[in-house]
């Protein structure tokens, strides 16, 4: 293999992207940085906002302070967004974008989940969910690219390879988007992180799109031919626990889509691949809504203490 190590950043809100943070900070304090070392960082939803912050060529341990040292916000308080960032889910005032009722998009997503034969059946009708839902979230479009952009270190895409991953609405095919793409950085971020019913479709020269989380939380396949990939993912494990009333447990993987899959496949290609996933401590950090903006500093704090932990038996 003609590269060395793959950094997988997957999705999973407010919570999984300061988790992440956490565990490249902690990773980075024990002697293995993820900001220096890794050949690509391939980012999802969340994970995307996190795999440009990863590659912004901020200290890692900077890059956790500025989560830690945020204001704390109350409890319950989400700002606007999908899963790529902080949800849409807040009391609604004059400076938030219109909204779906969560009630309402987590039985659409229930029931395009149950009847999807295939992922790919399951990806086409989430973007025409996507594209339905623009009638009443278009007009938050351009609202919601000022507040990713605002989250981004920087506005150009880094140097070194990075991957945001993001499903066409129209056909849901997946899209990588890297510095060649043509496409600017707070676009491709804007578009992984558009949670169809919880945000706008983008709209990229015409071509719409949504979450690369519909199609797979991390898109690890998207590190093949990479002698060394390293997962991290917010939401595997915090899945295995059914959701309290009112949060959604996520879409149905599909054989293929799932992880385990993904990781099976680069394993059987040559990879050496290890997955990191929240430990109890981080579970109980993230809370039950991983939109929760009150959620971010103590997931970053459990990360980076997890992170220092997982370090040992890490060798890349």
């Amino acid at each position: 293999m003609d590269h060395n190590l793959a950094l997988v950043l997957g999705g999973g809100g407010a919570a999984g992207n300061a988790w992440a943070i956490g565990i490249v900070a902690g990773l980075a304090e024990a002697g293995l940085d993820l900001t220096e070392t890794a050949d690509l960082v391939i980012g999802t939803s969340s994970g995307a906002t996190a795999a440009a912050q990863v590659r912004s060529g901020i200290p890692a341990a900077e890059l956790l302070a500025a989560i830690v040292s945020a204001p704390v916000r109350p409890a319950g308080q989400h700002g606007p967004g999908g899963p790529g960032g902080p949800g849409a889910r807040g009391a609604q005032n004059q400076n938030r974008p219109p909204s779906l009722p969560a009630e309402t998009v987590f039985a659409r997503m229930r029931a395009i989940s149950a009847a999807a034969t295939s992922a790919a059946e399951l990806q086409r009708a989430m973007g025409a969910f996507g594209l339905e839902s623009d009638a009443v979230l278009a007009p938050g479009a351009a609202q919601r690219r000022a507040l990713v952009a605002s989250r981004l270190p920087h506005p150009e895409w880094p140097e070194r390879p990075m991957i945001v991953a993001a499903l066409n609405a129209h056909t849901g095919e997946l899209t990588a988007f890297d510095r060649d793409s043509g496409v600017e950085l707070v676009d491709a971020v804007t578009a992984s992180t558009a949670l169809p019913g919880m945000a706008p479709t983008h709209d990229i020269n015409g071509t719409h799109y949504i979450n690369g989380g519909v199609r797979s939380t991390e898109n690890a396949d998207l590190a093949t031919g990479y002698a060394n990939v390293l997962v991290l993912t917010p939401l595997t494990r915090r899945s295995q626990t059914p959701p309290p009333p009112g949060q959604f447990e996520g879409l149905r993987r599909l054989p293929g889509a799932d992880l385990d899959s993904q990781v099976e496949t680069l394993r059987r290609q040559g990879s050496r691949v290890e997955v990191i996933t929240p430990d109890a401590d981080s579970v109980a950090a993230m809370g039950t809504d991983q939109m929760d903006l009150a959620t971010r500093a103590p997931s970053a704090r459990a990360g980076y203490a997890q992170g220092r932990r997982e370090a040992a038996r890490l060798t890349f």
